[in-house]
């Protein structure tokens, strides 16, 4: 059974970092690729980041670019969202994906996710991130 647990959101002030966790189970990260994604109130999902698993290729959406960093530790299955010189728009709750999809689901939680190309199909929970001073 694929999981993803997200870890490492806060409360912190604008121009402050924080860096996000995504590990999983049940899968080996060399064969999926993982993707950040994040939902505000009221606003639809984005797709923040993603990284490629057979070759690590990396994409960003514009509003992250040079700010965000993504990446991984294979040895520890986990995926790193590093994120500085947060601003207030970057608040929203923040959740990873991965683009396992299991053939026994009726597809309904599947995302094809224009930053990457790529369909996704199994999610995380969420981490909350708020920006405020």
């Amino acid at each position: 059974q694929v999981q993803l647990v997200e870890s490492g959101g806060g409360l912190v002030q604008p121009g402050g970092s924080l860096r996000l966790s995504c590990a999983a189970s049940g899968l080996i990260l060399d064969d999926y690729s993982i993707g950040w994604f994040r939902q505000a109130p009221g606003r639809e999902r984005e797709g923040v980041s993603a990284i490629s698993g057979s070759d690590g290729l990396t994409h960003y959406a514009d509003s992250v670019k040079g700010r965000f960093t993504i990446s991984r530790d294979v040895a520890k299955n986990t995926v790193y969202l590093q994120m500085n010189s947060l601003k207030p728009e970057d608040t929203a709750l923040y959740f990873c994906g991965t683009d396992f999809l299991d053939p026994a689901e009726d597809g309904s939680t599947w995302y094809l996710d224009p930053l990457s190309g790529v369909v996704f199909g199994s999610w995380g929970q969420g981490t909350q991130v708020t920006v405020s001073s």
